[in-house]
C-alpha cells in the first residue's frame, strides 16, 4: 500500500483521515497471466493501481486486437468512459504477468470523494493524465515506427522488458517482423 500512497502523495499531500480511508477503501488482488481486468462491452466498476506486474490495454478493431498502450508498476489504469460513466467499455485490459493490483470499486470511490484532498488529488491526476494523453497522442502519431521504439526503450522501458513482441508491435502500428528489423538496425 506504501507505493500507492507515495504515488497519491506526489500528486497531493494526504492527511492522516484521508491516508486511513484510502487503506480502507482499496482492495489487494492478484491477477494470473493472460487474466482480463476489464473485458469490452461489461461495465468497469473499479478502478486499479499496479503495485507490480503489466497490464495491456487494448480494441478489438475490424477483428484485429490492437494494443493501445501497455502499463507497468506504480500506475492507474481503468477503462475511463467505462468507469465514469457506468456504461460498457469498448477496450480490454488484460495482464501480461502475474499483476497486484490495489482496486477502489465504483461506491468506495464515491465515498472517499467525500475526502476534500482526495478530491484534490483526484482533479489534479486526472489533469495531469489528460494533459499527457493529450500531448502523447499527439506527439506519437508522428513519429515513425523507429522513434516511437526508441521512445518507448527511453521513455517506457518497464513496457519493452515485460510485453510480448507482438503487442509492441501493435502499439507502434507495425509487424513483428518489422519490428524485429527495428530492433536489429539499434543494437
Amino acid at each position: 500500500m506504501k507505493e500507492l500512497i507515495q504515488v497519491i502523495n506526489g500528486f497531493q499531500e494526504l492527511d492522516s483521515g484521508t491516508e486511513l480511508a484510502l487503506k480502507k477503501y482499496f482492495v489487494e488482488e492478484t491477477f494470473t497471466k493472460n487474466d482480463f481486468i476489464i473485458k469490452g462491452g461489461k461495465i468497469c466498476d473499479k478502478i486499479y493501481f499496479i503495485k507490480s506486474g503489466a497490464v495491456r490495454r487494448f480494441c478489438i478493431e475490424d477483428g484485429i486486437e490492437v494494443t493501445k498502450w501497455i502499463y507497468t508498476d506504480n500506475q492507474f489504469i481503468t477503462s475511463l468512459s467505462s468507469f465514469f460513466e457506468q456504461k460498457p467499455s469498448f477496450e480490454n485490459f488484460q495482464t501480461c504477468e502475474e499483476t497486484v493490483v490495489y482496486s477502489l470499486s465504483y461506491s468506495d470511490e464515491q465515498a472517499l470523494l467525500e475526502y476534500p484532498l482526495f478530491v484534490k488529488f483526484h482533479i489534479k491526476q486526472l489533469r495531469y493524465y489528460l494533459s499527457k494523453i493529450n500531448e502523447f497522442n499527439h506527439l506519437f502519431r508522428l513519429m515513425t515506427a523507429e522513434k516511437k521504439y526508441l521512445f518507448l526503450l527511453e521513455s517506457f522501458p518497464q513496457i519493452i522488458k515485460k510485453a510480448k513482441l507482438k503487442h509492441i508491435a501493435s502499439l507502434i502500428g507495425v509487424s513483428q517482423e518489422t519490428l524485429s528489423r527495428i530492433r536489429a538496425s539499434i543494437i
